[in-house]
């Protein structure tokens, strides 16, 4: 099992992105492509350039590299002096089934991040593979990328990466994938498309606010965030809303009453039990889709096990990570000043499974990575 506070970076390359741009081929795409650029003497790229990308991380002892063998990744690490694990292998050469099903494995693996190495249709297979289901960041190394999930150049991926290993604020944003004809473009015809969305990281700072009073700065980020709760709940779909004050605004939202210090049920925006407790919550659910929004306890960062013990061990199982949102402001979040979001449900192997990046809702459309853990210590940076 990883250490709690381990940063688990999943690393793919796809070794032959950009392979045709040295030798005029104006991209890679295809078998046929690849090889005529191959036999023009094109050397790959990619590997290379994630090695750059993984060069800040040699030094840091919370990290911890999954990976594909050979020139999908393995190669990268090695040269970056990093150790790593080794999920899998394809055969050589790869093409696009191989990144798609490489990505699906590193994420059933415990990757909490995929760093990958590639152009638009790598950023594609991906949007195949994992969707919005993982943090995605893309080391630049294709002929064309018209996709916004690519750091400017490794040493911005690198910088990225030591900011998530820090521990510190990275905001979380849904990004275009945009996919080009390359028949097209070879004939000087740029013609890309909308194909997908990845989540990816991005740096997080603040911005330059009017001169007010902190706490109505703080009320009206709490509203937004509360709003953008409320306006993607989905339908048929129960939300059990947990308590504290950050919930109580997102119930506000919806013109519903709340219990403050309780759990209520919604369905379809209407509050349909109040103030249950854990069995009654699971008998309630049952096997119907179910999403669980709570908020972090000031200050201690608690999000289990503080005040919301009716989300018990079975309850959280039940409803699984993907389908629980964390409501925090950023300004609430910096005042635990790096340290990790806390968890004690009174099962330990839970608590364990928990641990990791989590996005948090921290304003309307804003979320942001933070980590959450079972003691407030961080690894030394």
């Amino acid at each position: 099992m990883k250490d709690r506070q381990t940063l688990v970076i999943g690393v793919l390359v796809n070794p032959y992105a950009g392979i045709g741009g040295r030798v005029a081929l104006k991209g890679s795409d295809g078998d046929a492509t690849r090889d005529e650029a191959l036999r023009r003497g094109a050397t790959p790229q990619a590997p290379a350039r994630m090695t750059r990308a993984l060069a800040s991380l040699a030094q840091r002892d919370n990290v911890s590299l999954l990976t594909w063998a050979g020139e999908m990744g393995e190669q990268s690490c090695r040269d970056a002096g990093l150790p790593c694990q080794v999920i899998g292998t394809s055969p050589v050469p790869s093409g696009p089934d191989d990144t798609r099903a490489a990505a699906r494995r590193l994420k059933e693996a415990g990757a909490e991040l995929l760093l990958f190495a590639g152009g638009d249709g790598t950023a594609r297979d991906l949007v195949d593979a994992v969707g919005l289901t993982l943090p995605v960041l893309g080391v630049p190394a294709g002929c064309k990328m018209h996709s916004a999930v690519y750091a400017v150049n490794p040493e911005a991926a690198a910088s990225l990466l030591s900011e998530l290993a820090s521990g510190n604020l990275v905001a979380l944003q849904q990004a275009e994938v945009r996919d080009i004809d390359e028949d097209a473009f070879r004939q000087g015809v740029v013609r890309a498309r909308h194909y997908g969305e990845l989540q990816v990281p991005a740096e997080a700072r603040y911005l330059q606010q009017v001169k007010c009073g902190g706490r109505e700065v703080e009320d009206l980020v709490v509203t937004e965030a509360a709003a953008w709760v409320a306006d993607n709940m989905e339908d048929d779909t129960w939300y059990l809303m947990g308590s504290g004050s950050t919930v109580a605004v997102v119930m506000e939202q919806l013109g519903l009453p709340n219990t403050l210090l309780g759990v209520d049920a919604v369905f379809n925006q209407q509050v349909v039990a109040s103030d249950l407790g854990a069995e009654a919550l699971l008998d309630l659910i049952g096997d119907q889709a179910a999403k669980a929004v709570i908020t972090v306890i000031g200050g201690q960062g608690h999000l289990f096990g503080r005040g919301n013990q009716q989300f018990s061990p079975d309850l959280i199982r039940r409803l699984g990570k993907d389908n629980i949102q964390i409501l925090a402001t950023r300004s609430k979040l910096n005042t635990l000043e790096g340290r990790p979001l806390l968890v004690d449900t009174g099962d330990a192997s839970l608590d364990a499974s928990l641990c990791g990046l989590w996005p948090v809702t921290s304003g309307y459309e804003d979320q942001v990575l933070y980590r959450v853990g079972i003691d407030a210590d961080l690894n030394e940076k």
